[in-house]
């Protein structure tokens, strides 16, 4: 089974997809943690995020593996937590916007899914591109206010809500106006506002979902 996750920045995707993940004994797959990877690597090597080729090279020579509890390795270095970094979030939609980057890393992706018994995939692209065919596709989106909030508390830093939520917007101007691969709602994707809503009622949501397509699909 593929069941996969897109929406903007911030919408909850990676923590509702760990949820659901555990819930339905697939493997977790952080694709927007694999773009994070290369920017954290390219940046370290005081490389130009604009640099398309230098990036494409640090993308083909990483070696990017999850662990059990769907945590990114970087040539066997935990990734967490530089790769959330606020100097990797504002490079990464320039790095990720690199056609050579992004076909070497839906690659890993795909080949991650392919070698699994299942997968629970969230990202940008990840219905629309790297898994066209999925078994399931949902697109979760909530208010840039939400999802700043969220994230000031995830990093702690309360007083800095205002420039997060000017980065997240900045963030979702890009990601929906680059040019390969943009940010978009897949026609055959259920949308889900999260407004409002905890992480277990949208996985709740989604399982509910998941579980009337099996029976319908039983029929």
């Amino acid at each position: 089974m593929i069941l996969a996750i897109d929406g903007p920045a911030g919408a909850g995707k990676s923590t509702v997809a760990k949820l659901v993940a555990s819930r339905l004994g697939l493997t977790f797959l952080d694709t927007g943690a694999m773009y994070r990877a290369v920017t954290l690597e390219a940046l370290r090597l005081g490389l130009d995020p604009a640099d398309g080729a230098a990036c494409a090279r640090v993308a083909a020579s990483l070696k990017l593996e999850f662990d059990a509890q769907g945590k990114l390795h970087l040539d066997g270095r935990p990734g967490e937590p530089a790769l959330r970094s606020p100097e990797v979030t504002r490079a990464v939609s320039q790095v990720s916007a690199h056609a050579a980057v992004r076909e070497l890393i839906v690659a890993q992706q795909q080949r991650i899914a392919a070698s699994s018994r299942g997968v629970v995939a969230e990202g940008r692209d990840t219905t629309t591109v790297v898994f066209p065919r999925a078994d399931h596709k949902f697109f979760l989106t909530a208010s840039s206010h939400e999802r700043a909030r969220r994230r000031a508390l995830e990093l702690g830093t309360p007083q800095a809500l205002e420039q997060i939520r000017a980065d997240i917007e900045e963030r979702d101007r890009k990601d929906s106006t680059r040019a390969v691969s943009p940010l978009v709602k897949a026609r055959d994707a259920h949308e889900i506002l999260t407004d409002g809503k905890s992480a277990e009622d949208v996985a709740q949501q989604l399982l509910a979902i998941v579980s009337g397509q099996a029976r319908e699909g039983a029929r």
